[in-house]
């Protein structure tokens, strides 16, 4: 149905000339003829709100003798109305019309007045309407029933046998108020009464589905939702924070945290983690995501089932199908994930701020570089498919690294050192971190917690340079990531890693590395070198010392010598393609996204991370899944709900039925 349907379901209409159909004659058929003849059973096989069954003529018929409605004729205007129609043609207008019984939408009118202004409270309105029914109130609770329910209601505990003692015992009037306000300021109260709330939103600590793997970042939502009850958080905030508090709130960590609200229900690993984007399957998965993302929004905050709208007009509560697809439009650009959330907003905003750098930057350096693949021809092709061969993630290779001897206590110092053959004008030094499933480590296995990285001229380090010292606070596991360090052309022979705080093995504690690589000033890898440590475990192949430089390490397929040969290769060919300025253009930006990077790789590690609603660009489980960076997907709306018949796009919208005003430009 219309929206000008809907507006004027319930209004009588003067015609002075041939009637609207949407307008005038579809409402006196919904309301007065659709409640019998229409349906799967429609009476007598008429269905009114579909033009193929409905025949005017037999129909004004049966209306002007009064023969129906059999119950209530139709009143004078409502049979001027449908007669004009019928004499200028009976033309349709929306095919088929919605059924709406409920046409006046009690619903969404003001509340009216009642009789709680006219009384003391709550109490007393009670009270009057018990009394018209002839009720009275059952007798008042003793006091030990009352604080046994008082605390069963507020904390779900039961007192101890000293509070029942202790209330009974204290006779003073406001000894239930206070009791009250005791349990009320409960961290107990928070945990119980956000239970409901969670329940409403369906949230869930693992992702259901096949697989129904464990969320373990979920937690931060519930423990949002505790602290919003437990400080009496307004409500209207609430509301806020939970359906976009990273944009009205940026930088808080509710703000943050609160967005678990979008990420709460089941999450398809299959179809989205496994499945690309442009897959028939992977589609399905996200419109079913986004599906749960509007009916729990809508569910929770208006008690409306948006769902059913994916399939054709509600039924029974006024939400169009467009409505619903312009719903989805609003998460257009959401998926799921984990959340970096921090307490302080200027980090918050830096680290915002450099993403989206180092996003614009490599958007202008895949334009770059598409052109030049267009004018590369094969030769450009092929030694671009080996590069990206070269990258694939490495087969378990035999050879891992390096492994000291294990310690009991984590803050134990360990060091591993390589000596270079001579004293050099050092360019970098890369640490290449270990992958081992033992204990289920993965990848980052045995990287130190705290450490620092030290050039000398001797081996002994009695006058060592401090290349870069992370010795004061903890680290985050770098997984797979690299440690780069610019050594600036410092003069040495010897480079060493101490840790002065090991990473977790089991119940003891490690320091592992896969490679330790040193360049000189001209980019020439010190391949080979003499590895010497404090101690080590020497179990080859997998590990010895030996390991530290032999140009194995997990992350890529191909070693370093190999991996420097593809690229030159491939680097000599885009330049051609590119020609002399578009190559200083793309080195500028390739230049400017390793500076962006390591700014980003300095900033302060995450207070923690949440599992919510955010825009993705790629990154972990949407890798190569059809991620958009953050660009909201074409919305459609699908035929049925099928997402191989795709209709109309739509954007972001909201409901008609609410007195709200929707300006996509500020969103």
């Amino acid at each position: 149905m219309t929206r000008a349907l809907f507006v004027v379901l319930t209004c009588s209409v003067a015609v002075a000339g041939p009637p609207d159909f949407d307008a005038a004659v579809a409402p006196i058929l919904v309301k007065r003829c659709a409640g019998c003849h229409s349906g799967e059973k429609p009476k007598g096989d008429l269905d009114v709100t579909r033009k193929a069954a409905v025949m005017p003529a037999d129909l004004w018929k049966r209306v002007a003798v009064n023969e129906m409605p059999p119950k209530k004729p139709l009143t004078h205007d409502e049979k001027t109305v449908l007669k004009a129609w019928i004499d200028a043609g009976a033309k349709w207008g929306t095919d088929p019309i919605q059924l709406r019984p409920d046409a006046d939408w009690w619903a969404f009118k003001p509340l009216p007045a009642n009789h709680v202004a006219k009384t003391r409270g709550i109490d007393d309105f009670i009270d009057t309407i018990l009394r018209a029914k002839r009720l009275t109130p059952t007798p008042a609770a003793d006091r030990r029933t009352l604080v046994r329910r008082l605390y069963f209601d507020l904390t779900g505990l039961p007192p101890s046998p000293e509070q029942v003692t202790a209330f009974e015992k204290d006779t003073h009037p406001d000894a239930y108020a206070k009791l009250v306000d005791e349990l009320l300021s409960s961290p107990r109260y928070g945990e119980r009464w956000a239970r409901h709330w969670l329940d409403v939103v369906h949230y869930g600590e693992t992702h259901g589905y096949d697989k129904d793997q464990p969320r373990p970042n979920a937690w931060p939502y519930r423990d949002y939702v505790i602290r919003a009850f437990n400080t009496d958080k307004p409500y209207t905030r609430f509301v806020q924070e939970q359906v976009a508090g990273d944009v009205l709130f940026p930088g808080t960590e509710d703000g943050i945290t609160a967005l678990g609200f979008l990420a709460a229900g089941p999450w398809d690993l299959i179809g989205h983690a496994e499945l690309p984007e442009s897959k028939i399957d992977g589609k399905v998965a996200r419109h079913l995501d986004r599906d749960d993302f509007v009916s729990n929004t809508v569910g929770t905050f208006l008690s409306l089932t948006a769902h059913c709208a994916q399939c054709h007009d509600h039924k029974f509560d006024p939400i169009t199908q467009r409505e619903y697809y312009e719903l989805q439009a609003v998460f257009a650009a959401i998926d799921r994930a984990d959340r970096d959330y921090k307490i302080d907003p200027q980090l918050t905003a830096k680290r915002s701020d450099l993403d989206s750098k180092r996003h614009g930057i490599e958007e202008m350096v895949a334009s770059i570089e598409a052109k030049a693949r267009a004018k590369g021809g094969s030769a450009l092709t092929e030694a671009e498919v080996k590069v990206a061969e070269a990258r694939k993630p490495a087969t378990k290779m035999p050879e891992f690294g390096y492994h000291s001897a294990i310690s009991d206590k984590a803050m134990s110092v360990k060091w591993v050192q390589v000596d270079l053959g001579k004293a050099i004008s050092l360019g970098r030094v890369v640490l290449r971190p270990c992958r081992d499933d033992f204990n289920g480590i993965g990848d980052g296995f045995g990287f130190p917690v705290r450490y620092k990285v030290e050039a000398s001229e001797n081996a002994e380090f009695t006058k060592p340079i401090t290349l870069i010292d992370r010795t004061d606070k903890d680290q985050p596991n770098p997984g797979l990531t690299a440690i780069t360090i610019n050594a600036k052309g410092q003069n040495a022979r010897f480079v060493r890693v101490t840790a002065t705080k090991l990473a977790p093995r089991q119940n003891d504690f490690i320091l592992a590395l896969a490679e330790l690589e040193v360049t000189d000033t001209d980019g020439t890898f010190a391949r080979g070198a003499t590895v010497s440590a404090l101690d080590s475990i020497e179990a080859p192949p997998r590990w010895r010392k030996a390991n530290l430089t032999d140009g194995h390490y997990p992350g890529w397929a191909a070693s370093l010598d190999e991996m420097k040969a593809i690229t030159e290769r491939y680097e000599s060919l885009l330049a051609t393609a590119l020609g002399e300025t578009a190559a200083k253009e793309r080195a500028g930006l390739l230049a400017e996204l390793q500076r962006v990077k390591a700014e980003l790789a300095k900033l302060p590690s995450s207070v923690g991370k949440v599992y919510a609603g955010g825009v993705h660009t790629g990154s972990g489980n949407f890798a190569g899944t059809g991620a958009r960076g953050g660009k909201p997907r074409p919305i459609h709306i699908l035929a049925r709900g099928d997402v191989t018949k795709p209709g109309a796009e739509v954007g972001p919208g909201v409901l008609a039925i609410l007195p709200v005003k929707f300006d996509v430009a500020s969103t």
